[in-house]
């Protein structure tokens, strides 16, 4: 018989988040009309779509064991260069939010590797220094799209479903199967949770830690450039607290802070439960800021509740 305890360490083939998603899409079912409509289900995936391309690559990240802070930041980042660039061209505007993802995540996880300096510390300060950067390159002002082909496909459709949508919900395959059928995967979970044993198994841990930090800056640019063409535009601040809000879904993913656990399917829970909540309370007319509340408080009890559960197994050996 399954037990309450190896429920809740995420040990069952039910993970403990789709639980709590089942119960606020019910909830919130019969709290509104409108919550069921396939417009507002759509809606849903759409919005989720940004933080939960993002929350893909900080996965790999925090199984790993680290923290990267300045997704929002390049986020930002890539959202300005893709829409100030159209006026040179626009495959080059692409091509440079994109890369930009990808050099400033292996300069992250460059230095990470070769100084040993904690992740939080050095993504802290790439946050700080990024969005400084964006401020530079903008002049502090909104940029906006000139090409209509580029406002367009952030709200275009494949039949009734929506692109933005239908991109998340392949890369969330994608990044499951590299997590679970690739070497990159398994080492993934074997540097997060025993790293000295990783070593002495010739894993490499430094390049390993790298890619994840690469995948994670490329997420981030590739959601900058689809919230751009969302918008039509990139304001500087653009992508403020998302690095929270990214975290908060990975963790309620069942991802360990300390590494070593977690997983896609659990991710896309976690982006599931906060985009169901912040869109079922908005059409319950509750003013936002409750919904920060709730989910700071769903956040520290989970928190608390696996420091709990997971105690007194610390001496157990991890694969």
């Amino acid at each position: 018989m399954t037990s309450l305890k190896g429920f809740f360490r995420g040990r069952t083939s039910i993970q403990p988040i789709w639980v709590f998603v089942l119960v606020i899409f019910i909830f919130f079912s019969f709290m509104s009309e409108y919550f069921l409509s396939f417009g507002n289900i759509s809606n849903i995936l759409v919005q989720t779509s940004t933080i939960g391309l993002i929350a893909l690559g900080m996965t790999f990240v925090m199984i790993n064991g680290n923290i990267d802070l300045s997704v929002g930041a390049i986020l930002g980042l890539a959202a300005s260069l893709a829409v100030g660039l159209q006026e040179t061209s626009m495959t080059l505007a692409i091509l440079a939010a994109l890369g930009s993802g990808v050099l400033l995540g292996a300069i992250n996880g460059l230095i990470v590797w070769k100084t040993g300096v904690n992740a939080f510390i050095v993504t802290l300060g790439a946050m700080l220094g990024i969005r400084g950067l964006i401020f530079l390159y903008t002049g502090e002002q909104s940029f906006y799209a000139l090409n209509f082909a580029f406002s367009d496909f952030g709200t275009s459709t494949i039949g009734p479903f929506p692109v933005l949508a239908i991109i998340f919900l392949i890369c969330t395959l994608i990044m499951h199967l590299v997590l679970t059928r690739t070497g990159h995967g398994r080492n993934t979970f074997a540097v997060g949770g025993n790293p000295e044993a990783s070593i002495d198994a010739g894993i490499r841990l430094g390049r390993h830690m790298m890619i994840n930090f690469i995948i994670v800056g490329f997420f981030a640019a590739l959601a900058g450039v689809l919230l751009a063409s969302q918008m039509g535009a990139a304001t500087p601040n653009l992508g403020r607290d998302y690095e929270l809000w990214v975290i908060t879904a990975v963790v309620l993913g069942g991802t360990k802070l300390t590494g070593g656990y977690g997983s896609i399917v659990g991710t896309l829970g976690g982006v599931l439960a906060i985009g169901i909540l912040r869109n079922g309370m908005n059409l319950m007319q509750v003013p936002a800021f409750y919904v920060l509340v709730i989910l700071g408080a769903i956040l520290i009890s989970v928190l608390i509740i696996d420091k709990k559960l997971n105690a007194p197994s610390a001496k157990e050996v991890r694969i």
